[in-house]
């Protein structure tokens, strides 16, 4: 069989005219279906194969959607093989330089790939089936999926179906696909494998994806999966039907095709995985791997490791200690048949740790403390950032066995004893280190840092410098150590919650913090640390406003209980005297160094000067005065000088002399000015008795060039005189005028007019 493959092989190279053609793979669709089983897919005396069939789509042409392959010089992962596709098979050549959507008339699907991958609609199944009996337990065969559907964002929702379906041959049992991503039940398919599809979808099994393909690739495909392997466990003697089909799904555009690997269809001893580096498997050092090629019957077992016998070693079981290929060949009975099994061991070297000390402080001096073991994470490691995480383990058989771990390595309460760490590499090979825990007794008194509260806002908090308190902690302590700073004791034991180099107290004025003295990964002791956030807040330093007499000097002073002040003047002493207005500050310190400021708000004020005043008077109870002024002080108003108003003007002024002030609310002055409110009388009685017998307008002599003019009740002038003359004493001609209504002008200077009207009683 092997010879007719190679004579193939080379009649295919032989009718190749130009070399551009072996780049391409070659196809040729003329064989039947047991030829393309017996002497291209199976190569092995281990397996009776009969009853043969293949099927696929009618061309017209006498073109066959399967066939037999080989690679050229194209490097298609496999020499020769089988394909089976959705299209005419020889269009599966490459270069990839159109769309394959072939199509036949009639050309169906298939209901065992269906039911097999939960599908339906399917069409153009191209199917390839026959018997074997194996004479071991294992069959395998290699395979790779193409498809034109590996482009854009198709992958991330089209996909054709295929399976490899076995079963025993005749019964009614349900088909097992073979086709699927390893250790998976996940159909291969190009929505299951594929890279992260940009705008489409994330990666799926990508480890399994071979490429996406240019315009040279070997085959007329878009993109194709790696070599993968279908496998199975199988029962000697047992006669089993395989049914190898592809359909396209839902419509026959872009196709797609399998390539069966040639001669790789093997019936022989699985020892399971390639154990490797390279595939992050491999045996840890010191450890060994058993190896079983156990098959049924009488049987004979030869080793061998890196092809060479290994003598004496001819039982079925084989217990690998060092690294190599190991490969056993089973002769079956009485039989041709060889089985053949082969795995590659290597050996990961075990984790260089490095045994590690801890020291820890006792406090309360009871003998237990608190530790937090993970801070010896890394010296464990020796930084290698390339193992896996540190597990530790109260006893040296819990770390061997890697059960019970301590489940709070970072509060983990302990005597002083000695405790394991087991860290994996990245292959899961682990070693193990020591790690003893000490106690430390060193005992530190509690030291103080004292800060004044700087930052604006003296309320008890502040940002405290904490390095400033390390020559403090550090005191007669020998030198080397290094000073960490913490909220609690806890936290300082455990190394959690490491302060910041600028704290800020969380409780007002004072506060208890904690420095850790550490000697590298060892506490040395640990300090309570009283933060003082002291303040200078003096009563009755509030800022003040005061005025300066316009011409004066002021004096500002504080209380002369500080320890230190400074003027904005240039003063030192607890006051200073000012000319003029201004801020002025003053900022003082007690004994602690703390400052206080107050400012000074100097205004300048002076006498006010009265310009003129405005009466309108002759309003009954409607009189009002204005008083004009002058000044840049804050002044007061009064008619009397002993009640005062803000504003200048008053109202409801009864008629009369007053003298109104101007002051100053400062007292930087006042001024004065006298004013009359006139008005007439309402009426009189000009009967001689010495009481209201004239007619007339009091202080109307202030203006003595006015002019009051007496009309009676029809408009006859009965009397006038001026503001300096007498007033009507009720005759006219010396005769006695009646008692009645009596109208009157008066002209004042200001061409003011003012008229009314008045009685005459008798």
């Amino acid at each position: 069989m092997k010879t007719f493959r190679n004579l193939f092989f080379i009649f295919l190279l032989g009718n190749c005219t130009t070399n551009t053609f072996a780049q391409y793979i070659q196809v040729n669709d003329s064989f039947s279906a047991q030829y393309l089983v017996e002497n291209v897919l199976i190569n092995s005396p281990c397996a009776n194969v009969s009853n043969f069939k293949v099927s696929g789509g009618n061309f017209g042409t006498l073109e066959n959607s399967f066939g037999y392959f080989n690679s050229g010089s194209s490097g298609f992962p496999f020499l020769d093989g089988i394909v089976l596709s959705t299209s005419k098979a020889i269009s599966t050549q490459g270069p990839n330089s159109s769309i394959l959507s072939d199509d036949a008339s009639g050309w169906g699907g298939d209901s065992d790939l269906e039911q097999a991958l939960n599908i339906s609609n399917t069409s153009n199944a191209s199917v390839l089936e026959f018997d074997f009996t194996p004479l071991t337990s294992k069959i395998s065969f290699d395979y790779i999926f193409a498809s034109e559907e590996y482009h854009g964002t198709a992958s991330c929702k089209y996909s054709d179906g295929f399976a490899f379906l076995l079963k025993v041959a005749g019964s009614a049992n349900p088909y097992q696909n073979l086709a699927v991503v390893p250790n998976t039940t996940t159909p291969v398919k190009v929505t299951t494998v594929h890279p992260d599809i940009s705008g489409g979808c994330s990666a799926q099994n990508e480890t399994y994806f071979g490429s996406f393909n240019g315009v040279n690739s070997p085959t007329n495909f878009n993109g194709q999966t790696v070599a993968m392997t279908a496998k199975a466990d199988v029962i000697p003697g047992t006669t089993y039907h395989i049914k190898l089909v592809i359909a396209d799904e839902a419509n026959p555009q872009y196709d797609s095709a399998i390539f069966l690997g040639g001669g790789s269809f093997k019936i022989g001893t699985d020892l399971g995985p390639n154990r490797l580096i390279a595939t992050k498997n491999p045996i840890c050092d010191g450890k060994t791997l058993p190896l079983d090629a156990s098959e049924t019957g009488t049987n004979f077992y030869k080793w061998y490791r890196n092809n060479s016998l290994i003598v004496g070693a001819n039982n079925p079981k084989y217990t690998v200690s060092s690294s190599g290929t190991y490969k056993v060949e089973v002769t079956l009975g009485t039989s041709a048949c060889k089985s053949i099994g082969e795995v590659t061991v290597e050996y990961s070297p075990l984790p260089n740790l490095t045994n590690t000390t801890i020291v820890q402080c006792d406090e309360d001096h009871n003998g237990t403390t608190m530790f937090n073991l993970t801070k010896t994470d890394n010296i464990i490691k020796n930084n290698d950032p390339n193992l896996g995480n540190v597990v530790y383990y109260e006893n040296l058989l819990d770390a061997q066995n890697q059960t019970k771990p301590i489940s709070n390595p970072n509060a983990y309460s302990s005597i002083p004893k000695t405790i394991y760490a087991s860290v994996p590499n990245a292959f899961g090979c682990s070693s193990i280190a020591n790690v003893i825990l000490q106690i430390s007794n060193n005992s530190v008194s509690s030291r103080d840092l004292e800060s004044c509260d700087l930052d604006g806002i003296i309320d008890g908090y502040y940002g405290f410098d904490l390095s400033k308190a390390n020559p403090i902690v550090l005191a007669g302590l020998p030198s080397g150590l290094v000073v960490e700073y913490y909220e609690t004791m806890s936290d300082a034991l455990l190394q959690t919650k490491l302060l910041a180099n600028i704290y800020r107290n969380t409780v007002q004025y004072q506060m208890t913090i904690y420095a850790k003295i550490v000697n590298g990964s060892d506490c040395y002791g640990i300090v309570p640390l009283r933060l003082y956030a002291n303040s200078n807040s003096p009563l009755n330093f509030e800022d003040e406003v005061s005025v300066l007499c316009d011409g004066n000097s002021q004096t500002l002073q504080v209380a002369s209980t500080f320890s230190s002040y400074s003027w904005s003047t240039g003063d030192k002493g607890n006051s200073t005297k000012v000319k003029t207005p201004g801020e002025f500050t003053v900022t003082v310190s007690d004994k602690n160094t703390c400052l206080a400021t107050k400012k000074f708000t100097v205004l300048i004020s002076g006498s006010p000067t009265i310009t003129s005043i405005i009466s309108n008077d002759f309003q009954e109870n409607g009189n009002t005065v204005l008083i004009n002024y002058t000044g840049f002080g804050d002044y007061e108003f009064s008619l009397d000088g002993i009640f005062y108003q803000d504003s200048p003007y008053f109202t409801n002024v009864s008629s009369g002399v007053y003298t109104v002030w101007a002051r100053d609310k400062n007292g930087c002055g006042k001024t004065s000015k006298k004013v009359y409110v006139l008005d007439y009388p309402k009426y009189f009685t000009p009967n001689d008795d010495g009481f209201n017998d004239i007619w007339t307008i009091e202080n109307i002599n202030t203006i003595p060039n006015s002019k009051i003019t007496i009309y009676d009740r029809y408009g006859k002038l009965v009397y006038q005189f001026k503001g300096n003359g007498n007033g009507w004493n009720g005759k006219l001609n010396s005769i006695n005028l009646p008692a009645t209504d009596y109208w009157f002008v008066i002209s004042l200077e200001n061409d003011r007019i003012v008229k009314g009207h008045f009685t005459l009683k008798r």
